[in-house]
């Protein structure tokens, strides 16, 4: 039974990346045909101000590249759940039926969110580069995450009776129907993280160690369609990562930031009390990296506004690096070796708490 559960589990991830290596050449021919990229290169601050030090490294480089990359994600899940789910169906047997992971139990809610997102952030992608850089402004993305994880978190709380999130070797905080807010509020500050897309290679090493440490979670758990699934996540992103890998091919961005993050929130709830673990507790350990670009932005903002001077010289974090002079590729090659330390702390965490 272990090896058939761990052959369900590799499968989905082989598949995965093995479609994403596939169609990303392809993907990545007709972005360029079509210059798939912002017209309007630059950034603007959180204030409203140009990112005068990002804007003199990453400028010139944002015209070239194009966007859009994370359909390469998101594509590659759904291929592989359609080829796994078809093959139940036209080849039924004990075999298909065991390998099929989409299970109203385990994975409808984030293969849903995971579509969702996704979509909203194509339709942000677009915009932003057939408008010149004008796509959904922050309020009405913000809105939609607000609208989709209330709706998320009603769902666990009133249909999977999740009213708590579990505490390390402390039993389990009892939230009642605050647990809605909370994931809410998770949500937000995993979507916030999203801007870890920024160096060629980071966001998939990043995304990919958090996706392989949350397969390993679920399969303890014993939730084997949620470890498929993830495992899943973990092979497209890796198929992403492939063709991102410095020099970068293409960005992530909305399209592939906005369904990862708000999966990842799924995913957390989905190993925490409904998975007898401290999926969500462990979270800000496994996903370390991710909670110091949002505190990097954080604070930036905070000092902007309150003492009218910058802690660092670009936010979040990781430009601050680049600026100080370090390369990019140092900037990421660490990034990787410390979230793969982080993930295994988290993993052993979740394992023994």
């Amino acid at each position: 039974m272990l090896i058939e559960n761990i052959v369900k589990v590799i499968l989905p991830a082989i598949l995965a990346f093995a479609t994403g290596l596939i169609i990303a050449p392809v993907l990545i021919s007709k972005l360029n045909q079509y210059k798939v990229w912002k017209k309007k290169a630059g950034k603007v601050a959180f204030d409203g101000t140009e990112a005068v030090e990002f804007n003199k490294i990453h400028k010139e480089k944002e015209k070239r590249i194009p966007r859009m990359g994370g359909i390469v994600v998101w594509g590659s899940v759904i291929i592989t759940v359609a080829i796994i789910v078809l093959l139940s169906i036209f080849f039924p047997s004990k075999v298909t039926e065991k390998l099929n992971f989409l299970s109203r139990s385990q994975t409808w809610i984030p293969f849903f969110v995971l579509i969702l997102g996704s979509l909203v952030g194509l339709f942000n992608d677009y915009l932003d580069v057939a408008s010149h850089g004008n796509g959904l402004s922050l309020k009405r993305r913000l809105l939609f995450v607000v609208l989709l994880s209330s709706f998320v978190g009603w769902w666990f709380y009133a249909k999977l009776g999740v009213d708590g999130i579990s505490i390390p070797f402390d039993g389990v905080l009892y939230l009642g129907p605050f647990v809605i807010v909370f994931f809410v509020i998770l949500s937000l500050a995993l979507y916030a993280s999203g801007v870890i897309d920024g160096l060629d290679g980071l966001s998939g090493g990043v995304f990919s160690t958090i996706f392989a440490v949350y397969t390993g979670i679920a399969l303890y758990q014993d939730q084997i369609d949620l470890a498929a699934f993830t495992a899943a996540m973990l092979g497209a992103t890796l198929a992403f990562l492939w063709y991102n890998i410095p020099p970068a091919q293409f960005f992530m961005s909305e399209t592939g930031t906005m369904g990862i993050t708000l999966t990842l929130a799924t995913v957390a709830f989905m190993t925490d009390s409904l998975g007898g673990g401290i999926g969500i507790a462990v979270l800000p350990i496994v996903g370390a990296l991710l909670v110091m670009t949002v505190a990097s932005n954080i604070i930036q903002i905070f000092s902007k506004k309150f003492f009218h001077r910058k802690v660092f010289k670009v936010a979040p974090i990781h430009h601050h690096f680049e600026a100080s002079g370090w390369p990019p590729e140092k900037v990421v090659m660490r990034y990787w070796v410390l979230s793969i330390i982080f993930g295994f702390v988290g993993f052993i965490i979740a394992l023994v708490g």
